[in-house]
């Protein structure tokens, strides 16, 4: 009795285990698809946050901005900025965000907090690098981001068209302000 006692524990172990890599290798919604090719050369510097979906580490804030820019290390480098819209301050994190796969699919994890990443994934974008759709590694995140501080009627539609086919509730988007 004792044995197969302790071989169901080693095999709810096992399963637990690798149900818990399996989630932390999981970067990107099974219905999406990251851009590719995608030239990271491209996509650093400053976008605008013009939408996102409430979560935690973002609450509050407006003027949202995001600047990538190459670090000494070879890491890409991540600045999240924002105004605090109850506390009346400014907020910064900083973070590094390093490429899943190949370097010319559009899959990244971000770190904003050490060895812990989360799936960044722009899956769609214009040629000419202006607008992107941006997905976590699940459903629970979606960003719509600008080069300036809009987005043309046209890509919009066509972003919430895209993401609602992935299966987001796009409802649930934050518009962004940007007036400071």
């Amino acid at each position: 009795m004792k044995h197969h006692l302790k071989w169901y524990i080693g095999a709810a172990a096992l399963i637990s285990g690798g149900m818990l890599v399996y989630q932390a290798c999981k970067t990107i919604p099974v219905n999406a698809t990251a851009v590719k090719p995608f030239d990271i050369e491209r996509y650093l510097g400053r976008w605008y946050e013009i939408a996102r979906f409430d979560y935690r580490f973002e609450r509050n804030l407006n003027n949202v901005t995001a600047q990538y820019a190459w670090g000494e290390d070879g890491k890409i480098t991540v600045t999240n900025r924002g105004f605090n819209t109850k506390t009346g301050e400014w907020k910064q994190a900083e973070g590094e965000a390093k490429f899943v796969g190949a370097k010319d699919e559009a899959r990244l994890k971000v770190s904003f907090f050490g060895p812990f990443y989360s799936g960044y994934n722009v899956i769609a974008i214009d040629p000419e690098y202006r607008y992107a759709l941006v997905a976590g590694e699940s459903l629970k995140y979606l960003w719509i981001l600008s080069r300036e501080k809009t987005i043309p009627e046209s890509v919009k539609a066509a972003y919430l068209r895209q993401a609602e086919s992935i299966g987001y509730d796009t409802n649930k988007l934050i518009w962004v302000a940007h007036d400071k």
